[in-house]
């Protein structure tokens, strides 16, 4: 286990959490009430929100970390990194949490990716065949830089705030595993 630290910000445990771990972070599940408490004070290298964060028949993720969104934006400027999946309803304002704009369109499809920075794409899903991803949506407005698009559409995004990171994608997979101990390296443990 690396000395890096992410939050998974959802309800319950999930399988993403064991996937986190076995990609050497230890891993803190961050769940609604804790994210939105002003008490709360986790410390991460790395903070994941899942595919289905603004679903209500999944989550209840969206509405805290609405309530959050100056706490995330200081998190992000002081150097943590974001990893955020598609929001998996059609909310086309489902990221209006975050401190850039990101209009996000819901239509779940198996895609083909086109990378637009591969280095980057590589570490986030080159454990993927690039020719047949699932996606559960694309970006319709993007403040930031496309990582890859799905017929001309971005699919994952990057945009840096003050010193931190945020990584957004659409694709409807896990990362691959060499992906947050990427994002993580280098970052010391972030107040949130």
């Amino acid at each position: 286990m690396s000395d890096l630290r992410a939050g998974l910000l959802w309800e319950t445990p999930t399988t993403f959490l064991r996937f986190v771990e076995d990609c050497g972070l230890s891993c803190d599940l961050v769940t609604p009430q804790l994210c939105a408490a002003p008490f709360f004070r986790g410390s991460f290298s790395v903070l994941v929100v899942p595919t289905g964060f603004a679903n209500p028949a999944y989550s209840r993720t969206l509405v805290a970390l609405r309530a959050s969104r100056e706490r995330v934006r200081r998190y992000l400027e002081r150097g943590g990194a974001l990893l955020v999946f598609g929001a998996a309803i059609d909310r086309p304002d489902a990221y209006d949490w975050l401190p850039f704009r990101l209009v996000y369109h819901h239509e779940h499809a198996p895609c083909r990716i086109e990378p637009v920075e591969p280095a980057f794409f590589d570490a986030l899903f080159g454990d993927y065949d690039p020719a047949a991803i699932e996606c559960d949506g694309w970006f319709e407005e993007v403040e930031g830089e496309v990582i890859a698009t799905a017929g001309g559409r971005p699919v994952a995004v990057l945009h840096r705030v003050g010193d931190g990171l945020v990584v957004a994608t659409t694709i409807h997979e896990y990362p691959s595993r060499a992906f947050l101990p990427y994002i993580g390296r280098g970052r010391g443990e972030t107040l949130f």
